[in-house]
């Protein structure tokens, strides 16, 4: 099992908590623009690259819309990661964006 977290309370809890982002869109729409400091592993290859993120972190997994997303923290969490997952995604959010 995961966690659940819509963007607008991941953007108010950045502002006193950093958090681990992962964020498993295309490299091209994370080089649009992503939360600063996000990761970028896109789901396509997470089955593969999974095995670089630190176990013993907790993960924050974004994508454009939630499904992806969904479907990353679902594969983590089965893999033991502690993840949450951001509903909505960056097409809700609102926050700062780095690119």
């Amino acid at each position: 099992m995961y966690q659940s977290i819509t963007a607008n309370d991941l953007e108010q809890e950045l502002k006193v908590n950093p958090r681990n982002i992962l964020d498993v869109r295309d490299t091209a729409d994370f080089a649009e623009g992503h939360i600063p400091n996000a990761i970028n592993i896109p789901i396509n290859d997470l089955p593969e690259k999974y095995n670089k993120l630190d176990s013993e972190q907790a993960y924050t997994i974004i994508c454009y819309a939630g499904g992806r997303s969904e479907r990353a923290s679902q594969f983590l969490a089965a893999e033991g990661f502690d993840v949450t997952n951001v509903m909505g995604g960056m097409g809700a959010w609102h926050g700062e964006v780095s690119k």
